[in-house]
């Protein structure tokens, strides 16, 4: 866990409260949080780049008239190289946003864990760890 109390000797002996618990659980849960959306960003970016490849190679073909299949859902569809070209732009875009919003919601999380840092810190100083392991 992200938030852990150390077990070394401690420079001088610091009660938790309750509400010091509070903001330990807290800083955990929203560390776990941050870490799950980074995955579904990076899990989306690679979507994100397959149908930039898939829009790329669909450019290349020469015949206007060849049917393209696309899946939807569990289902390829034929359409032509302008209609799927349409739907690739479409899907791309709401990536796009998805990927945005990700990336606000994890900027939001990361201000809420600076804060507290900041506040398990300055009461706890060197007897918590508040660092991401490297692992």
């Amino acid at each position: 866990m992200a938030a852990t109390m150390k077990t070394s000797v401690a420079v001088e002996d610091v009660n938790v409260t309750f509400e010091d618990q509070q903001k330990i659980n807290k800083f955990a849960r929203n560390t776990n949080r941050m870490t799950e959306f980074k995955d579904e960003i990076e899990a989306k970016k690679k979507s994100l780049q397959n149908l930039q490849d898939a829009s790329d190679d669909i450019m290349m073909f020469d015949d206007d008239s060849l049917l393209i299949p696309y899946q939807i859902g569990d289902v390829f569809i034929s359409h032509t190289q302008e209609e799927t070209q349409e739907m690739l732009d479409a899907a791309k875009e709401a990536l796009e946003q998805e990927v945005k919003d990700l990336e606000g919601r994890v900027s939001a999380i990361q201000q809420v864990l600076g804060d507290l840092k900041v506040q398990l810190y300055a009461k706890f100083g060197n007897n918590i760890n508040l660092e991401a392991d490297e692992s």
